[in-house]
Parts: C-alpha cells; sequence; structure tokens
C-alpha cells in the first residue's frame, strides 16, 4: 500500500529546500527509488513537502539510510531545523 508523508518546516525557505533536495535525492529531477510523487511549496509560515512512496517499508529504508544521515551530517544551506512530520496510508490514489 502506498504511504504518504508531510514535511512542514517552520521558518523554511525555497532556499533550504532546494539545498536539501539537492543533497538527498537523485541528479536530474528523479525520485528516489520507490518514492512515486514529490510535491513542495512554500505554505503559511515555512515550506511544505508532500511525499508518497510506495510502501510505508519503503520509506522508512529512505529515511533511515538516505534522509536523516544527510540531514545529521549537516546540509549546506539547508533546513535547520527537523519538520513537523504528518505519515498515513494512502487510501486513494488519483492521476491524470
Amino acid at each position: 500500500m502506498a504511504y504518504g508523508v508531510v514535511h512542514q518546516f517552520a521558518g523554511g525557505t525555497k532556499e533550504q529546500y532546494e539545498a536539501s533536495l539537492a543533497a538527498v535525492h537523485p541528479s536530474e529531477g528523479g525520485l528516489p527509488e520507490g518514492q512515486l510523487f514529490h510535491a513542495a511549496g512554500p505554505s503559511a509560515g515555512g515550506w511544505t513537502i508532500v511525499a508518497v512512496h510506495e510502501s510505508q517499508r519503503s520509506w522508512e529504508r529512505f529515511r533511515d539510510s538516505v534522509l536523516m544521515p544527510k540531514m545529521a551530517a549537516g546540509i549546506e544551506g539547508g533546513f535547520t531545523v527537523p519538520p513537523q512530520e504528518t505519515s498515513f496510508e494512502v487510501y486513494n490514489e488519483v492521476t491524470a
């Protein structure tokens, strides 16, 4: 079952997002293995990222092997605070 994750970075900026994205996603705009969807943009008080993975296991693998190690090491110009995270099992997915 697909699994969604929403990250809200209080005070986050487009520049922090771009630096963080460059550090954790493959080059040339590709998605990490197992990720089906990625959207991001400014939101009230900061920056919001929505990602959908093919499963909770896929999300956890990306989180534990790529995202958290890179963030823990520090990403120059990236987000400086951890996000507020909401996750959910995707019940319905509609595509164009």
